[in-house]
């Protein structure tokens, strides 16, 4: 009876895996995830926000949507003045208009200095790239036990969201659309 059950449980996970991978596909205009794996608690103390949370399932991605004049994403912050980024191993301050983008955006530093326009809440900034929101990898040491980033990220230093006058009290996730500028 427990083997019934197991396989059960382990058929109907299968078909929710399945279910949200096509999802995810059809909403990130033919971006398939490239995999996806269960996190573990990090730590004590090594993480104190947007940690990985144990047997939760993240799905990682090695693309995003194709880049348009109106690209679709999602703003979320982020604080850069803590971590050297990909693009020029420097410190940026929070006062900077400086974002991360998802891996596929990022495109293997490709994107590396150059400016992109970022419009939402009624208003457009133009912002620097300097680091990748990496969409490949997460939950470990390497990735400060964070999840890994979404398909479709534009993580964002405090001083975009000010440019675009979101209330701080908003600050978090904005739908936005960017594009090269």
């Amino acid at each position: 009876m427990t083997t019934m059950l197991n396989n059960n449980i382990s058929i109907w996970f299968s078909f929710v895996v399945l279910l949200i991978i096509y999802s995810v596909q059809v909403e990130g205009q033919n971006c398939r995830t490239t995999g996806y794996f269960r996190a573990t608690s990090p730590p004590p103390g090594k993480c104190s926000t947007n940690c990985c949370i144990q047997n939760t399932v993240y799905f990682t991605f090695q693309c995003s949507p194709s880049v348009t004049s109106q690209t679709p994403g999602m703003l979320t912050l982020r604080a850069f003045q803590n971590s050297q980024s990909k693009c020029d191993n420097a410190y940026h301050t929070d006062n900077s208009l400086v974002v991360a983008l998802s891996t596929g955006w990022y495109n293997s530093g490709a994107r590396c200095g150059k400016m992109i326009a970022i419009s939402g809440n009624g208003k457009t900034v133009k912002a620097k790239v300097v680091d990748e929101c990496d969409s490949t990898k997460g939950c470990d040491a390497g990735e400060g036990y964070h999840p890994p980033c979404g398909y479709n990220i534009v993580a964002a230093s405090k001083a975009v969201w000010k440019a675009l006058g979101v209330p701080q009290s908003q600050w978090g996730q904005l739908n936005i659309t960017w594009a090269d500028a």
